[in-house]
């Protein structure tokens, strides 16, 4: 397996990993709106401080992750949007390898934290947690939905 920075050059491999990944289960999301899909992949791979990373088993792209760099006063972090591993690779290691690759790229490029989200109900929680990843008890997620209103 080999760690790649990638770009939204390589859009093809990542919307077909991302959705094999993300239409499923656990998460169920839909990503039908090939509009929303694309500009969501634009978003995330292709601004100034994008930092997209694949991990490579020959010419199979096996894992991503996707998101960006922030500079901080403790030091620059690396904010994980999506993270994820071929479905069907799922529960063999290789994330916990990807995790570990990730770290040594960020470590030589000197980035001295990860941040990320997730939900307390998925498996992905747990897998975070078992490596080391803590629950920033005063940090919370808020959210408002607006909603368009008819016209």
């Amino acid at each position: 397996m080999k760690l790649k920075t990638m770009s939204v050059s390589d859009r093809e491999y990542i919307i077909r990993l991302f959705r094999d990944v993300f239409e499923n289960e656990p998460w169920n999301d839909d990503w039908s709106d090939e509009d929303q899909l694309n500009a969501y992949i634009e978003d995330l791979c292709g601004q100034n401080n994008s930092l997209t990373l694949g991990y490579w088993d020959k010419d199979q792209l096996t894992g991503i992750a996707m998101g960006h760099i922030k500079h901080w006063y403790t030091g620059t972090e690396y904010y994980i949007d999506e993270l994820c591993i071929a479905s069907e690779l799922q529960g063999r290691g290789i994330g916990s390898s990807f995790l570990k690759e990730i770290e040594g790229y960020l470590e030589e490029h000197g980035i001295v934290q990860i941040f990320l989200q997730t939900e307390r109900t998925v498996p992905a929680f747990r897998f975070y947690q078992n490596r080391g990843f803590e629950v920033l008890e005063d940090h919370v997620s808020l959210a408002k939905q607006i909603k368009k209103e008819d016209r």
